[in-house]
């Protein structure tokens, strides 16, 4: 999964997709998380970088990881980075 070039990401954590005029604010880890996925950076390496960096278990990481994912797709901001077999 990656962020599509043509989100508006502010340093604040405004998110806004011009596509569909959507806007939406994360928070600082949220962020973190979109600023690597724009990197990217790979689902493990970023799960790795917030157990390295904040207190927090695995099963944590696993959990919230996969809803903010979930959250990202449903507001279509991310597309996949793997490409489909016909």
């Amino acid at each position: 999964m990656k962020i599509k070039k043509n989100i508006a990401l502010s340093d604040t954590g405004f998110v806004f997709n011009p596509a569909s005029g959507d806007s939406f604010s994360v928070n600082p880890i949220g962020l973190e998380i979109m600023k690597l996925l724009q990197e990217n950076k790979s689902h493990e390496v970023i799960k790795k970088h917030l157990l390295e960096t904040y207190s927090v278990d695995k099963d944590t990481i696993e959990k919230d990881f996969y809803d903010f994912a979930k959250m990202l797709e449903q507001f279509k901001v991310t597309e996949s980075d793997e490409k489909k077999e016909s």
